[in-house]
């Protein structure tokens, strides 16, 4: 879910001028900024799904060795190697074992969009009406306010919704020489059967623990970051800046956030393909086993492929974002 809270923050530019403005529309100018409203959620969503297929590589290494350790001892585990583990996945399961799971990460990503979307618009209206802001002029704190919380909570609700298909997509993208499990539907299906419809929402604690700092980081971080760079070199290329923001924002909400992540992960992975499960004592236990057993670096195994990929990430999605909303308000013109 990291990524999707560095997309919000890029997307949204980092402050709360829009919001404001957005107080003293016209009737025809909402008309239009609703026309506007589903051209952003398309390009939105189709610029997280290509920047996801293009760093899918990288993202199937980190979950490989997110989950090393699980099932077996620790001391028998050689030193984390990029090139050694994608060498693996070329020479045993082929170039194309490097999109696993990609598929379900698609198919995720446009209904985890609308959901984001539409209730982050939901949760603002009505923190504005809890805090008398609605219709009035409001200051720079309430708008941060407003736009933090919505964006949690419309980050948990969306999380919760989708939530079955990040576990299948784990669970497709950990799968190694035996696939035991053979696409999106007999997963579902699958998971169902052998562990009840709850095991589809195994993780979901320490996915939605890491909503809301993951948000706040990300935000914080842009916002404080751009603020300052346009202090300091006013002149510089707006795109460029909100690229290096951006990519700081993510390495600064990664590093945090990484270890949940992990916890999730690995948690998803209970029980799989009948497997005897590892951890049985929730989020909290399930870091501590870890902590225990691995240490530190065992809760970070895997960060430097996600470094890796943060940057083109950032990258792949501020680009197509913004070339499909100039492509789609030429379609809104016509």
């Amino acid at each position: 879910m990291q990524t999707e809270a560095r997309v919000r923050v890029v997307e949204g530019g980092g402050s709360s001028h829009k919001l404001v403005a957005r107080h003293h529309q016209t009737p025809s100018q909402h008309h239009r900024s609703q026309i506007g409203a589903l051209s952003q959620l398309i390009a939105g969503g189709v610029a997280g799904a290509v920047s996801k297929t293009c760093t899918a590589p990288l993202a199937r290494l980190t979950i490989l060795f997110q989950v090393q350790g699980m099932h077996s001892d620790v001391s028998t585990l050689k030193k984390a190697s990029i090139w050694r583990e994608a060498s693996r996945i070329v020479s045993e399961e082929g170039f194309r074992a490097f999109w696993k799971g990609n598929l379900v990460t698609i198919v995720h990503r446009l209904p985890y969009s609308s959901i984001s979307f539409y209730s982050f618009e939901r949760y603002k209206n009505f923190l504005q009406l809890m805090l008398g802001a609605e219709g009035h002029e409001t200051n720079f704190g309430s708008d941060v306010f407003v736009r933090l919380a919505g964006g949690g909570l419309a980050g948990i609700t969306a999380a919760s919704a989708t939530y079955p298909l990040d576990l299948v997509r784990t669970r497709l993208s950990a799968q190694r020489n035996v696939n035991y499990y053979r696409g999106i539907w007999h997963a579902l299906r699958t998971i169902s059967k052998e562990e009840g419809v709850f095991g589809l929402y195994k993780g979901l604690g320490a996915c939605l623990l890491g909503v809301g700092p993951n948000l706040a980081i990300s935000f914080s971080v842009y916002d404080t970051v751009r603020s300052y760079w346009q202090l300091q070199r006013p002149d510089d290329s707006t795109v460029m800046v909100s690229l290096a923001c951006g990519s700081l924002s993510g390495i600064a909400s990664s590093t945090v956030s990484f270890p949940l992540d992990l916890v999730r992960r690995r948690m998803q992975l209970e029980g799989a393909g009948g497997r005897a499960p590892v951890y049985k004592t929730g989020v909290f236990g399930t870091f501590g086993h870890i902590l225990r057993a691995e240490g530190v670096r065992g809760l970070y195994r895997g960060i430097l492929p996600e470094y890796y990929k943060v940057v083109p990430s950032i990258g792949i999605v501020f680009m197509t974002y913004e070339k499909l909303k100039q492509v789609l308000s030429g379609i809104e013109a016509c």
